[in-house]
């Protein structure tokens, strides 16, 4: 929720004479749930959610899904069929040029890239036959995180708030890290409440920046900008904003608003210790890879502050690697070999160690980790190294709350070029999330327009082969 360009003109000044900068600037990223929340289900086994996004497609061959027909067919034309390439003609079969190796009591594949999420496959729960409606970054990405291709839908963590509402009153219940290098395609429209309250849309939050919380207190050349201050201005905007939003009851942009202030003063208190790394121990920071500077370590400062922040209360917490754009993601167009391993190498360790630290911590147990991309990408070569978008097949995992570790669901052709076996959807995915969370995902509606809205729309089902 964007704070109104047209407020009237008292209520900023109002604001502002009592010292309340930040809970006007932090009217783009703070906002609290409101009531509502239904009774579960069913017994959930899941409190939480960490998911890590890959943005821009990882290439499965290149990672989990091991085709050894890839290297017998290397630098031969093969007629797949149809032509598929999303931006590209199909050029000749292209092995992974990453060396294999099987790990685990399960046996799972997995490429020397990954060497420390290698060390956890028994742990996870493997879709090996995930397939897009698209390979096209904007509707792709839309599908993945609200279950739709197209924008105004709400993402799954505003369903999840929406059903749930927050564990803790002092942060809020579904915080975005995006890559500290930019927003990932789509931008703030993958963290959409859409037509949910407005109150539910995902906080998003940079640590990397200098400040990553704006104004969370009140600049130092505004003396009269105290904490007694501060309290009488929310007073007064508060009153302001209730007058205003009785005016009109249809918009929900209001209540959010007043929601939001209030989760602003509190988390003046909270928000400081919460993302204050500086507590953990330097071996906790050494084992997440969190003291490597810039781009290398930021991934594992999100994946830590993603502990941190579900330890305290908060419900859902999505971590993106890669930005949108032509670089610095998991679209490599280009070079895989020159491409993937940089991006691996930042989201390996970190991956891993979160694993570790949530076990450690007794988290685990009620926590779910995902791991996500928008589609896969192509066996043949696009241009002279680099693979092509594909829709046809992906891989994602799980761990955690009520996940059987060690075990996969589905196949890909011999190629990795097309889902054949147990072929499983974004749908299917956040059934079983959903289901984790104690939540029967048709049940999970909303009348809008006319039509009971689910974030399953009309697909899905609950992926039992993969839970305990």
């Amino acid at each position: 929720m964007w704070i109104d360009a047209n407020s009237t003109l008292h209520r900023r000044q109002a604001l502002r004479a009592a010292g309340g900068f930040g809970l006007l600037a932090l009217g783009d990223l703070l906002r609290a749930d409101t009531g509502g929340a239904i009774q579960p289900h069913h017994p959930p086994k899941a409190k939480r959610v960490i998911q890590l996004f890959m943005n821009g497609g990882v290439s499965q061959m290149d990672t989990f899904d091991y085709k050894p027909e890839l290297e017998k067919r290397h630098g031969q034309k093969v007629d797949v069929g149809i032509q598929a390439a999303a931006t590209s003609l199909p050029g000749p079969m292209m092995k992974s040029p990453f060396p294999w190796k099987q790990h685990g009591q399960c046996g799972r594949w997995v490429t020397d890239r990954l060497p420390h999420l290698a060390k956890k496959v028994d742990s996870l729960a493997f879709l090996m036959a995930m397939a897009s409606r698209s390979n096209v970054h904007g509707p792709a990405s839309y599908l993945a995180n609200t279950g739709f291709q197209l924008p105004g839908f709400p993402c799954a963590g505003a369903w999840i708030g929406y059903a749930l509402g927050r564990i803790t009153d002092n942060l809020p219940a579904f915080v975005v890290l995006p890559d500290a290098r930019g927003l990932p395609f789509n931008g703030m429209g993958n963290f959409s409440a859409g037509f949910l309250p407005a109150t539910h849309q995902g906080t998003v939050i940079n640590p990397e920046a200098p400040v990553p919380i704006a104004d969370l207190k009140a600049d130092a050349r505004a003396p009269f900008a105290t904490a007694e201050a501060s309290q009488d201005g929310l007073k007064l905007l508060q009153d302001a904003n209730r007058r205003f939003a009785e005016s009109r009851p249809g918009d929900s942009r209001l209540e959010a608003r007043l929601q939001m202030y209030e989760m602003a003063a509190r988390m003046q208190a909270s928000a400081p210790e919460a993302f204050d790394l500086s507590r953990e121990t330097t071996r906790t920071l050494e084992n997440y890879g969190a003291n490597r500077p810039g781009p290398e370590g930021a991934f594992a400062r999100n994946c830590l502050l993603a502990r941190r922040l579900v330890e305290r209360g908060t419900r859902f917490v999505q971590v993106w690697s890669g930005a949108g754009g032509p670089s610095n993601n998991w679209d490599n167009h280009t070079d895989i070999p020159k491409e993937l391993p940089p991006i691996c190498k930042q989201v390996d360790q970190p991956a891993a160690a979160l694993l570790d630290d949530l076990a450690s911590r007794g988290l685990l147990a009620d926590t779910l980790v995902l791991w996500t991309t928008e589609f896969g990408r192509m066996p043949f070569t696009q241009g002279s190294v680099g693979r092509d978008h594909n829709g046809g097949t992906s891989v994602a995992w799980m761990a955690g709350a009520g996940v059987k570790g060690g075990t996969t669901l589905g196949a890909s052709d011999d190629f990795s070029y097309q889902a054949t076996e147990n072929k499983t959807s974004i749908h299917d995915l956040h059934a079983t999330l959903l289901h984790l969370l104690g939540i029967d995902h048709e049940k999970l509606t909303v009348l809008h327009n006319g039509t009971n809205r689910r974030l399953t729309d009309v697909h899905g089902r609950v992926l039992t082969e993969l839970l305990v």
